[in-house]
């Protein structure tokens, strides 16, 4: 079903900026100064200090369920006040605005886009501190995006952004190996492997999956096929494999931090 466009200009936020201080209020405070009839989504500002992959990754999995036109504004920006670019960002039918660091390495994915650099000074605050950019920089682009300035008007095109990656699983004859690339709120361990490797996994060859010192035999299909804390694997709503705990915390139980190895063995 197609998206229809919002009547009211909507701007996400996502930053690692937590609730207890002012920046997340201050950012908002900007933003109402152009676009009084703005609708604020708080997306996340849990993002763990400097983690730019885990922002994008949030970002990436968030954005593309909104109207048409919706700005995203990300601030996950342990560069600032360097020469990394601002930038704002159209993607399919939806655009960015944030730090030139990676933080829409994963979005990108989505489609073809196009990039401006912040340099405007008419879309911007006129005094820049040298470690806020959220609210000197972004907010005011995002502001005026929403109230329909062209992306083109920001300033000068870039031809190409900074980018990550996950790690792309290795799979040979004796197995996969993929790691674990992001720990959600509940505990949960993402890992880089698809939906599509595991449908034609499951459907060839038995298996064994091993995360740390647990052993997978078979991979369920939601929490509450196994007992209440038991660990399973699973495809999770991203459409990637998951280790899970039913009504537990994977992480803490299973002594399994981001960054670690997933392997699934091929049974002979």
């Amino acid at each position: 079903m197609p998206k229809k466009p919002s009547k009211r200009p909507i701007i996400t936020l996502t930053s690692d900026f937590g609730y207890k201080d002012h920046y997340v209020s201050a950012m908002k405070a900007v933003i109402l100064e152009v676009v009084p009839e703005v609708r604020f989504i708080d997306i996340s500002h849990d993002i763990e200090p400097q983690d730019i992959m885990a922002g994008a990754w949030v970002i990436k999995n968030s954005a593309f369920l909104y109207p048409p036109g919706t700005i995203h504004l990300g601030v996950i920006d342990p560069g600032v006040g360097t020469s990394r670019k601002p930038i704002i960002v159209r993607i399919k039918d939806q655009v960015f605005v944030g730090p030139d660091n990676g933080l829409f390495s994963l979005a990108i994915e989505e489609g073809d886009y196009e990039v401006y650099e912040l340099t405007n000074p008419e879309y911007r605050r006129k005094s820049l501190s040298n470690t806020f950019h959220g609210r000197d920089i972004f907010a005011p682009a995002a502001a005026h995006a929403a109230s329909g300035v062209d992306l083109n008007k920001f300033g000068p095109p870039i031809d190409e952004l900074t980018t990550y990656r996950w790690a792309t699983p290795i799979s040979d004859a004796e197995g996969i190996q993929g790691w674990v690339v992001h720990i959600d709120y509940f505990g949960n361990l993402i890992t880089n492997i698809p939906v599509s490797i595991i449908r034609n996994l499951k459907n060839s060859r038995d298996f064994k999956i091993y995360v740390g010192n647990t052993i997978f035999k078979n991979i369920v299909r939601t929490f509450g096929e196994v007992a209440d804390g038991e660990p399973a694997a699973l495809i999770g709503s991203s459409d990637m494999l998951e280790i899970v705990i039913n009504k537990g915390n994977a992480a803490e139980m299973l002594s399994v931090i981001k960054g670690a190895p997933v392997s699934i063995i091929y049974q002979k």
